[in-house]
């Protein structure tokens, strides 16, 4: 049975749609929430892939929340290891970081629904090829990252040009929030933190159109992140690795 390393930074930021998808395939999961245990050190060789959640924090933040500094070594050992990872927002950003790329704040706020536009290694891509240009995704976040030496840029915004790339054939980072349905942003927009973030960009307006453009979206998001995810649930269960690298019993 594959097990999954979950680091998380914030208790309304979870798996989202990932999570049932994760544990139909039969995977164990095993989250970090480093919001509770700031001083956890996992071990990600005794587990078979990584996922990086997003989190209210900035990556030039690790002076306040030290254990960004452990992700970014966990996250460098793991595709050391050419484990599968997936980071998303922040969890991009980490990733980026750890291959030595920089992350800065982007232009504009990024909060909202945002048309994704595949770059041309996209369609060769086992995730992006899901992407066709017509898709609208959801985003929130304030800094953007840049593309790590070696790995291949796969989608870009308006507002953003670096949405997603791909490092070596495993290692995966993505801007906006796939793994977020429609109960989870309507969840985001209820706490008190985040709503008063949305609503200093644009009031109470920009609330009332986010709720409409999520009821408008969240339905072919969804779908396409049964897809896209899919595929990143098919590479966890072909990537064995050596036997004498397996932990002889897992521990949590």
């Amino acid at each position: 049975m594959a097990k999954l390393l979950v680091f998380q930074h914030s208790a309304c930021e979870p798996l989202g749609v990932l999570d049932p998808l994760l544990r139909r395939a039969g995977f164990r999961i095993r989250y970090v929430n480093f919001g509770r245990e700031p001083g956890a050190a996992p071990q990600v060789d005794r587990y078979d892939a990584l996922v990086v959640l997003g989190g209210p924090m900035n990556v030039d933040e690790a002076h306040r929340f030290p254990h960004l500094f452990a992700e970014i070594e966990c996250i460098r050992a793991a595709v050391a290891l050419d484990r599968p990872v997936l980071g998303i927002c922040l969890g991009a950003q980490l990733l980026a970081a750890a291959l030595g790329a920089a992350v800065r704040p982007n232009a504009v706020r990024e909060i909202g629904w945002h048309p994704l536009e595949p770059q041309p290694a996209a369609a060769a891509d086992p995730l992006f090829r899901h992407f066709d240009g017509s898709q609208f995704v959801f985003q929130w976040h304030a800094y953007t990252f840049e593309v790590p030496p070696d790995a291949v840029h796969l989608a870009a915004t308006a507002a953003c040009r670096n949405q997603a790339f791909r490092f070596g054939a495993k290692a995966y980072g993505l801007q906006f929030h796939l793994e977020a349905d429609e109960p989870l942003i309507r969840r985001w927009l209820s706490v008190p933190g985040y709503r008063a973030e949305i609503e200093r960009e644009g009031g109470k307006i920009k609330v009332a159109r986010t709720l409409r453009e999520t009821h408008r979206h969240a339905a072919a998001t969804a779908s396409l992140a049964q897809r896209v995810f899919g595929a990143f649930t098919a590479m966890i269960v072909r990537s064995p690795y050596p036997a004498e690298r397996r932990p002889a019993a897992f521990s949590a």
